[in-house]
């Protein structure tokens, strides 16, 4: 029987679609090494943590790694490639998820909801009330986005239409913009954004994207929203600023090294809001993750290739590897 190890719980409706196909198993540990020994005898792995290139080298039944969602930065492409595994993932799925939660951190930065919520509680009404004089309206500022793939283009459908933004983007291909979306280049981005909400993935180009250059460049109450990947800021840059009220504010979902140490300094700010990598987390979102990721595993249990294959390139090696198959 298949065996089909998943590093983290799936959903209901995942699991049951994939009851009769395989044994379905979850992993023991996330670190690198037990991954490693987990996957030897898989011959599927869903994946929501990092995965070790040591893993496909000791994985002689694996047939492929699907990614639980839609960033493959957690899958070494070249090491799955060179195993002659495939590689696919569940796009746009978790992209309504993400765009409401930078809108929600936009509002709560506005709102200064830390401290209005901390104070409240603390030090009773008036004084959480007395935090709305200088609270702030999204309707009318000019929000830009950065990577206008599913998650760009949503965060941008709800701002313009939900709340009356100016949303400008800028993007690698610059094709022909959605509606009431304009484009510019990155630096004119954050020179003329109040809100700069970062949904692009990670790749050399966009590794130290936001640079201290980049941070200099933005208006001094400009709101910083990573709803991408850590990487793309430069940590050090960006609480420089902070600690200089050099910036408005700063809502981050992903960082560098991750779980971030409880001792991390962007812990210290009242204007920065901290969330643990959860903004594509949903029931809804998890069930069409899920859902998707099953549908891909059992594609490739029937001897098919997977829909949202990401490295077509390794097809040969792997019809080779499985010539029953075809």
């Amino acid at each position: 029987m298949p065996r089909i190890l998943t590093t983290h719980p799936l959903h209901p409706r995942a699991s049951a679609m994939l009851a009769g196909a395989g044994e379905l198993v979850v992993a023991s540990a996330l670190d690198a090494e037990t991954l490693a020994v987990d996957a030897r005898n898989a011959d599927i792995v869903i994946v929501r943590a990092p995965l070790p290139p040591a893993l496909f080298q000791g994985a002689p039944k694996l047939r492929a790694a699907i990614r639980h969602g839609a960033g493959l930065d957690m899958i070494p492409m070249e090491a799955a490639t060179a195993a002659g595994v495939l590689v696919a993932n569940v796009p746009a799925v978790n992209a309504r998820s993400v765009a409401e939660h930078a809108m929600f951190a936009a509002l709560a930065l506005l709102r200064n909801f830390r401290v209005v919520d901390r104070d409240l509680r603390a030090k009773g009404w008036l004084a959480g009330r007395e935090h709305a004089n200088s609270n702030s309206e999204l309707a009318g500022k000019t929000i830009g986005i950065v990577g206008l793939g599913a998650v760009g283009q949503a965060v941008g459908h709800i701002a313009a239409h939900g709340f009356d933004l100016k949303v400008v983007a800028t993007t690698r291909s610059m094709r022909p913009a959605p509606d009431k979306v304009g484009f510019l280049s990155i630096d004119a981005l954050v020179e003329q954004s109040d809100i700069i909400v970062l949904c692009c993935p990670l790749t050399e180009e966009t590794r130290g994207l936001i640079s201290r250059e980049r941070i200099a460049r933005m208006k001094q109450d400009a709101l910083l929203i990573n709803v991408s990947r850590g990487p793309v800021i430069d940590d050090d840059a960006l609480i420089e600023a902070l600690r200089k009220g050099r910036i408005g504010g700063a809502a981050l979902d992903v960082f560098s090294t991750q779980p971030l140490q409880p001792n991390h300094p962007y812990f210290g700010f009242d204007n920065v809001i901290i969330t643990p990598h959860m903004a594509g987390i949903t029931e809804e979102s998890m069930m069409r993750m899920g859902v998707g990721a099953a549908g891909e595993a059992l594609l490739v249990l029937a001897g098919k290739l997977p829909v949202n294959l990401r490295n077509p390139e390794v097809v040969g090696h792997y019809r080779r590897r499985f010539p029953a198959d075809q």
